[in-house]
């Protein structure tokens, strides 16, 4: 009796190991308590994991909706080898789907919530053989405003882009100055010195009324009057004495 129980153990054990007998499990994962402020799109997280490959023509997924207090639990998404919306309902036109098969993800996006969204949204995934696993619940709460915890998250968030920006654009400054800092220092360095020039040294070629004679007086001895000396040049004075003389010969 006990050999039987053996070769039957032994034979379980050989059957499990060859994966003719296996397990079958479907794990799926959701981002729990969830807020969204009235008016806005909000996106139901879904991931899953299954032991099984995954068959797109099988695979099914299923979300539904259970409000808070009473109320039945009403359909919301349905996903077989293609997205199938609700037609009627709380939810006609106001469901996205937002997942991938292949990607293990079956996220859908909530459009405009409303204060009648609040309540508990369960997302379940078939994979055949895994057909058994545990459902995911995402619990929705739609408020007026973001939560504070909401708003200083998006505050850090925004703070820290602006400050990442303005540390990059002093870094930039920095380093242009630092550049044209040091191409200053090479054409200062390759560049020949000039010599300064004497402000009170003049150039020959403006210097030239320096050397224009001033008129010199003479004193006239027949009446004692002083006159100012011809500054005529000399040749032209000669042409006017010939000239004088070839008219005094003419006269006689």
């Amino acid at each position: 009796m006990c050999g039987t129980r053996l070769y039957f153990l032994a034979v379980l054990s050989g059957l499990a190991a060859s994966g003719v007998l296996r397990v079958s499990g479907m794990r799926v994962y959701t981002s729990g308590d969830m807020e969204a402020v009235n008016g806005t799109d909000v996106r139901l997280k879904c991931t899953f994991q299954s032991s099984s490959p995954i068959t797109p023509s099988t695979l099914t997924i299923t979300w539904s909706f259970r409000p808070l207090g009473t109320g039945r639990e009403e359909s919301v998404f349905y996903y077989h080898t293609r997205p199938y919306p609700p037609p009627e309902g709380r939810f006609r036109k106001r469901v996205v789907w937002a997942g991938d098969v292949m990607g293990r993800d079956a996220s859908i996006i909530v459009r405009e919530a409303k204060f009648t969204y609040n309540g508990t949204f369960s997302c379940q995934v078939k994979n055949p053989p895994d057909v058994y696993g545990n459902t995911g619940e995402v619990r929705l709460r739609v408020v007026t405003t973001a939560s504070f915890s909401d708003l200083l998250i998006l505050a850090l968030a925004i703070g820290g882009a602006i400050a990442a920006v303005v540390i990059l654009l002093i870094i930039i400054v920095s380093c242009r100055r630092c550049r044209r800092k040091r191409q200053r220092q090479e054409v200062n360095e390759e560049a020949p010195q000039k010599k300064r020039k004497d402000p009170t040294v003049c150039h020959p070629s403006r210097a030239v009324h320096l050397y224009l004679s001033e008129p010199s007086l003479e004193i006239d001895s027949s009446d004692g009057m002083i006159s100012e000396a011809s500054t005529k040049d000399p040749s032209s004075s000669e042409e006017e004495e010939r000239s004088s003389d070839e008219e005094g010969g003419n006269s006689d």
